[in-house]
């Protein structure tokens, strides 16, 4: 009894305790016709304590929404409330838990879920930071028709929610990048007798048009496109500063956050042209690629929506960019000296690219000055690298455009 009457709201305590006092009353004074309401006002809160806690005993729910969802898009979450009980479950407040990122908790009022029906309730989501987010309890809280009587139950755990970063469309492809070409590409090649220099492929958004093959695309009646490469040579890596003594901002607008945008637009569009690719950190950690089965889009966007800063306050050495692949560095601010550390874990003679953050145009007032990318710039154009800077609000595909020119212009800037 104790049990079933603790739902019971203040309405419903106000008025099982004037239905005692009433029946005191009627005893003392002996008014039958007054014990009569007393008994109906105990009786009263009592069924409805009773019947809201059959009907949360009869619910459950389930929560549908994308596992993957890119930083700034919206997208729906779906809930279905069931009722399996012997009684229609009325007066339902359903509140379901959602992380600060994602915005404000959604709550619902039903006001009836028939016997064996469900009921379809949707909210929309639109995170502004990636990461891996976990939605949930969904919490449904009954009442009575007199809301004399609550009730709690947890009817969904937690899903789980992963927020991609935004990928930006890119076009266009570094001279050599991944096809094994050049010096130190050329003994990378497993040439043997009978290979093709060449595949044909269906047309991708971003491709040159003057790539069309049009014999191959008579026959097969699709726009097909010939790739001077086979997909499984050569390759790129794709180094990713991580340090949080290397950036500056804060949320979505910091230069991480720009910086992470930038790697997985660069690894997306390598990986839809048929490169290669491997993605690693500054102390040479291998976040994704390296393996068939890990030289995936959804496995580069997963890594980096769980992408956290390293303690490091240098560049470490590298040694993953001495294997010769095309080498392609997004760095935060750097110093002359970590630029020579760079230099150091990267062979001679073999083609690399970077870009440098202006991190200081992200920088906060609260925040301290890091070093100008001028000094580093200069010391990796020298070394032949193909370098560019960029700011806050630059971009990606400008970027990336500059990184792709001439390789006999070793510095471009771009403002």
């Amino acid at each position: 009894m104790a049990g079933g009457l603790s739902g019971l709201t203040t309405r419903g305590r106000c008025l099982l305790a004037a239905g005692i006092a009433a029946a005191l009353c009627a005893m003392l004074l002996n008014e039958r016709d007054l014990l009569r309401v007393a008994v109906f006002v105990i009786a009263l809160p009592m069924l409805a304590a009773m019947v809201a806690g059959r009907a949360r005993l009869g619910l459950s729910a389930q929560r549908r929404v994308a596992p993957r969802i890119p930083v700034g898009e919206q997208a729906q979450v779906e809930l279905a409330v069931s009722s399996q009980g012997r009684l229609p479950a009325g007066g339902l407040l359903i509140e379901d838990g959602l992380p600060y990122a994602l915005g404000n908790r959604p709550r619902f009022v039903v006001e009836r879920v028939s016997r064996h029906g469900t009921v379809l309730l949707r909210y929309p989501i639109s995170p502004v930071m990636r990461g891996i987010h976990a939605l949930g309890p969904l919490v449904a809280r009954v009442t009575d028709p007199f809301g004399l009587a609550e009730y709690g139950r947890q009817l969904a755990g937690h899903s789980r929610l992963v927020v991609v970063p935004e990928v930006h469309s890119l076009n266009g492809l570094p001279m050599t990048a991944g096809r094994g070409a050049g010096d130190e590409g050329a003994g990378r090649l497993r040439l043997g007798q009978g290979e093709d220099d060449a595949v044909v492929r269906p047309f991708r958004q971003g491709d040159d048009l003057r790539k069309v093959h049009w014999r191959s695309t008579a026959r097969r009646d699709e726009l097909m496109v010939r790739i001077e490469e086979a997909p499984w040579r050569g390759g790129t890596t794709v180094l990713l500063d991580r340090r949080a003594t290397a950036h500056r901002g804060s949320g979505p607008t910091a230069s991480l956050e720009w910086a992470v945008s930038m790697a997985g637009s660069i690894c997306l569009h390598l990986l839809r042209h048929g490169h290669r690719i491997r993605l690693i950190t500054e102390d040479g950690a291998l976040l994704a690629g390296g393996g068939e089965a890990d030289n995936s889009a959804d496995q580069v966007l997963d890594t980096l929506a769980a992408l956290q800063t390293s303690a490091l306050r240098d560049l470490a050495h590298c040694r993953p960019l001495r294997d010769g692949q095309d080498v392609i560095a997004i760095l935060g601010g750097c110093t002359a000296e970590a630029a020579a550390e760079l230099l150091n874990s990267r062979a001679r003679a073999t083609r690399s690219r970077a870009v440098l953050l202006d991190v200081n145009r992200w920088a906060t007032a609260s925040e301290g000055d890091a070093p100008e990318p001028a000094d580093a710039a200069q010391l990796l154009g020298e070394a032949g690298w193909t370098v560019v800077t960029a700011g806050p609000g630059q971009p990606m595909d400008a970027v990336w455009a500059r990184l792709c020119g001439d390789r006999r212009t070793k510095l471009a800037v771009a403002r």
